[in-house]
């Protein structure tokens, strides 16, 4: 059965590989980026994301069976706090009433194995008690340092903190006890246009090796494992899972904390 489906940052990437998968699949999909989608939108803005649900709404005559939230960034500043949590939250809040017309609703939101990084403190706070304005000025004490891999503390906080959104709002009763599977997805280094610089260089290849080795069929994964697993997620067939972060890194997560189950 065709299902309607949205994707952000399906442009590039694991969401343009989502979205590709989907349509293969025969379902319709309303693309969502800063450019090059069906519908247009800055994600780190409030006026980019009431414009991400009000045009969504139009094209979907107001009804959507999943939401797929993979629109994020790296780069170590404010506007990645403005995408990778408050964008994200913004699309699966927005659009969830959108859901509800839906005999098997589903979202889910990509995060990132670099969730188990350290995070800053202030940074994380601030997202967790849902303050954009104090969080983009967190950011910016936090500065723009990144690793070898052209990762930051930005980008690790932000991944870790909508993973605890999903983990925390999962059960809720506009979520599980509205019949919507709500859940998240890990993955470790991807083939993507993020990681190109990093994949490019020994160090950085090294860098990425050091937080995400990977001894299951090497050290960068194609768009479309990720893809595949968000397809499922979202999906009908997915009628139990919720809650989850599924990581999705080669074993990665379970070298770095084996005594975690």
């Amino acid at each position: 059965m065709s299902r309607t489906y949205v994707v952000t940052g399906a442009a590039s990437g694991i969401g343009k590989a989502t979205a590709e998968r989907l349509e293969a699949d025969g379902h319709r999909v309303i693309g969502v980026d800063i450019k090059d989608a069906d519908v247009v939108a800055d994600l780190s803005t409030g006026e980019g994301r009431t414009a991400l649900v009000h045009e969504v709404e139009q094209r979907s005559g107001g009804r959507v069976d999943g939401v797929i939230a993979v629109a994020g960034l790296v780069a170590a500043s404010p506007v990645t706090v403005g995408v990778n949590y408050f964008g994200a939250t913004a699309t699966l809040e927005g659009l969830r009433p959108l859901l509800a017309g839906s005999d098997a609703p589903r979202a889910v939101v990509v995060a990132s194995l670099a969730a188990l990084e350290e995070v800053d403190e202030g940074l994380y706070e601030r997202l967790l008690a849902d303050d954009e304005p104090g969080a983009r000025q967190e950011a910016e004490r936090i500065g723009t340092a990144t690793n070898a891999a052209g990762s930051s503390a930005i980008y690790s906080t932000t991944k870790k903190a909508i993973a605890q959104w999903v983990r925390t709002h999962a059960k809720d009763p506009e979520w599980a006890g509205a019949g919507i599977a709500l859940n998240a997805i890990a993955p470790g280094v991807i083939e993507t246009p993020m990681t190109a610089a990093a994949l490019e260089s020994a160090e950085g290849r090294a860098a990425l090796d050091a937080g995400a080795p990977s001894p299951l069929n090497g050290p960068a994964a194609p768009p479309a494992a990720p893809a595949a697993l968000l397809a499922w997620l979202a999906s009908a067939e997915n009628t139990h899972v919720t809650g989850q972060i599924v990581f999705i890194d080669g074993g990665a997560e379970s070298i770095r904390r084996p005594e975690r189950i």
